[in-house]
């Protein structure tokens, strides 16, 4: 399982800073990737898990008899 890591923004100045603007925004596409990542996995699993259930439920069907 991944670590949960947490990023605190900084505070706004009064005035413009193009670091700090550049920092935020480069913590939040970074925190917008992981995210789409931790999804993306999760999706995986899932899909993953279901597959191997059908494919054990097939394979219980194969030797009973139908009506």
């Amino acid at each position: 399982m991944s670590q949960k890591i947490s990023t605190t923004l900084p505070l706004a100045t009064a005035d413009y800073n193009f670091v700090n603007e550049s920092l935020t925004r480069e913590q939040t596409t970074r925190a917008i990737q992981f995210l789409e990542q931790e999804v993306f996995n999760l999706k995986r699993m899932q899909e993953s898990i279901t597959s191997k259930s059908v494919r054990r439920h097939q394979f219980l069907l194969m030797g009973t008899k139908h009506g």
